[in-house]
């Protein structure tokens, strides 16, 4: 069923603080990370260190942790052999995000909710590699249906690289009547990965209501202008999130110190000041940044 004390708050129109990456500080943390899992190895190698990247988040501001779904996709498990353990994995890792909270709650913290964190089946950069329609729906459907019966209070449908494939995960969403929204990577022209424009995006789903619809895993700096362009053509409710750092060939991500947590928290402020509703950290980003995201909003 729907979360209504998230929606309340969904009504309310301060900022809601999300949390920052997780894959990249785990690494940060001497966690494995590597491919085919990604930061899904935690949850078999290190579930302890994954908690307290969740508490520290917490602790900097968030009021919603993104469970450490981002692979765990039967089709991203399977490579590892893995596929077969797909439902009992996403469990664990919503199980992680939530006992963290009440913890959280029960040493007198504020109220934070988990969200189900839904990536492309393949290579966030790579659209060429997108399943068939076919495959997309049937997949992601699975996807959402385990987060729903884990117990995930919104779901995050984020990194979308085609408006098709997010379509597919939109749809499995829809039906679970859970919170939901969209975000999208950008190329550096400010399209979508596919080529595809952000006003398209909106027009292909808007129809399925999302609660919110934005940008992540895009470098920062690049944020504000695609924010700003989607505040101009639609009223849904906006999210952003940057990253800091960037990918290379052998370690897949090199983390930096691209964008301080100050700087990152004024550039932040900007996007509030563009009606983002939902304000977070991507790749390279610290409970540093969204300590400094929530000292800038609330000065």
């Amino acid at each position: 069923m729907t979360d209504s004390t998230f929606l309340k708050r969904f009504e309310d129109p301060r900022p809601i603080l999300l949390d920052g990456a997780t894959g990249t500080e785990l690494n940060r943390r001497g966690v494995q990370t590597g491919l085919p899992l990604w930061s899904a190895w935690a949850l078999i190698d290190s579930p302890k260190t994954l908690a307290q990247v969740h508490y520290d988040y917490l602790k900097a501001g968030a009021e919603v942790l993104t469970a450490n779904t981002f692979r765990t996709h039967r089709r991203n498990l399977d490579i590892a052999g893995m596929g077969d353990q797909a439902k009992e994995i996403t469990f664990k890792a919503v199980d992680i995000a939530k006992q963290v909270s009440k913890i959280f709650m029960d040493e007198g913290g504020h109220p934070a909710w988990v969200a189900g964190s839904i990536a492309p089946l393949e290579d966030c950069y790579s659209p060429e590699l997108v399943p068939p329609q076919e495959d997309c729906l049937k997949e992601h459907k699975e996807m959402v249906d385990h987060l729903a019966v884990a117990g995930a209070d919104l779901l995050l449908i984020e990194t979308m690289n085609t408006i098709r494939e997010a379509e597919a995960a939109v749809i499995a969403a829809k039906a679970t009547n859970l919170p939901f929204g969209v975000s999208f990577v950008l190329r550096t022209d400010g399209k979508i990965f596919s080529g595809e424009s952000l006003e398209d995006a909106v027009r292909v789903l808007k129809p399925y209501n999302p609660n919110f619809i934005g940008v992540n895993c895009t470098p920062t700096t690049m944020i504000t202008e695609a924010l700003k362009e989607l505040s101009t053509f639609t009223e849904i409710p906006l999210s952003g999130y940057g990253n800091i750092g960037h990918t290379n060939e052998i370690e897949g991500w090199e983390n930096t110190d691209d964008v301080s947590p100050p700087e990152y928290g004024q550039l932040a402020e900007s996007w509030h000041q563009n009606k983002v509703r939902l304000i977070g950290g991507c790749c390279g980003t610290s409970p540093a940044h969204i300590q400094a995201i929530k000292d800038q909003l609330h000065r």
